[in-house]
């Protein structure tokens, strides 16, 4: 078992108690999550530190894996429907040579051979083959669900479940150094991608075997790395009076969306819930099937999330009410 890491440093305690408990109240924190944490770890020392009881996350990284986790507070644990359809990228390391239960380097090593006659070119040929869609097939030691089941409870029994591909999509795939056995990818991938079975999927492809030794998540869709805050970080904003400006608004986060802009009367009917009729069609975009949108009002304050098609004439569903007013 991987200890815990003491995640406040000194004088945390006591500091923590000046903090304005509504430092953010509606928003998206990009943090960096560090080894030895799952990603509930994170959420929970989140809301430790905000006093806050509605803190979520889009996007679970193991808990050996570091990088950027999108921590939802308050309102934006609603939306997180619209954080993980995102692309990914990742800094993977595979071990080639070594093969273990959990195709990872937490699992036990289950065969280990010679990698040393993989070449360059071998290794660059295969990598090209694990390009675009494809089907994957989930570890047993992963969080998917069978019957009701997280897989990895019947993997710690020992037993193998049955379960179905599913298809991703493989945008990117790079070395960026050799070392050894050690081979450092940049992935680019969909969700739901698997990133130590792809690792393990490359490395019996290679006919040497292989796990995923390290890996660190740079980006999910806009959010990057290098904007993200480890949890020390956090509560020195918290600290500061300045965490408020390093969280992304639910506007933010939904900017894919497209706009449709409400009258007052329809806004008091949007933050009922009411379906609204008629929009300017001007605003709505064209699509035979539903579409969802940002609705707000006249002075630009975001509403809720709507959706549109083609056999609604104009009008819109309220999907999720966002704000309280709209004042």
């Amino acid at each position: 078992m991987i200890a815990k890491r003491s995640w406040g440093h000194k004088g945390m305690s006591s500091r923590t108690a000046t903090i304005d408990r509504k430092a953010i109240q509606d928003g998206v924190l990009i943090v960096h999550k560090e080894a030895g944490w799952t990603s509930h770890d994170v959420v929970a020392k989140v809301r430790t530190l905000l006093k806050e009881s509605k803190v979520g996350h889009a996007g679970t990284l193991d808990p050996s894996a570091t990088g950027v986790l999108p921590v939802l507070i308050g309102r934006a644990t609603r939306i997180a429907e619209y954080l993980i359809d995102w692309d990914k990228e990742y800094r993977a390391v595979l071990r080639l040579g070594e093969t273990t239960d959990t195709q990872d380097a937490t699992g036990q090593v289950l065969s280990k051979t010679d990698p040393s006659g993989v070449t360059a070119e071998a290794l660059q040929e295969t990598l090209t083959r694990f390009l675009g869609a494809q089907q994957q097939l989930p570890p047993m030691y992963s969080a998917v669900k069978v019957g009701g089941q997280p897989l990895y409870k019947a993997a710690r029994a020992g037993k193998t479940i049955d379960r179905a591909e599913r298809t991703i999509t493989i945008h990117h795939l790079e070395i960026v150094a050799v070392h050894g056995q050690d081979v450092t990818l940049h992935v680019v991938c969909s969700k739901g991608t698997y990133v130590r079975t792809l690792c393990a999927d490359i490395g019996q492809a290679l006919g040497v075997g292989g796990h995923l030794y390290a890996l660190e998540r740079r980006r999910v869709g806009p959010l990057l790395i290098e904007h993200a805050l480890t949890i020390n970080q956090i509560a020195d904003h918290l600290h500061a009076h300045t965490l408020e400006s390093r969280a992304m608004s639910l506007d933010d986060i939904l900017f894919e969306l497209p706009t449709v802009v409400v009258n007052a009367e329809q806004a008091r009917r949007v933050l009922h819930g009411s379906p609204i009729s008629p929009v300017e069609v001007g605003q709505l975009p064209s699509s035979r099937y539903p579409v969802s949108v940002r609705l707000k009002n006249e002075a630009g304050q975001l509403l809720a999330i709507g959706t549109h098609d083609a056999v609604s004439l104009g009008a819109i569903k309220v999907r999720k009410v966002l704000s309280l007013s709209s004042h």
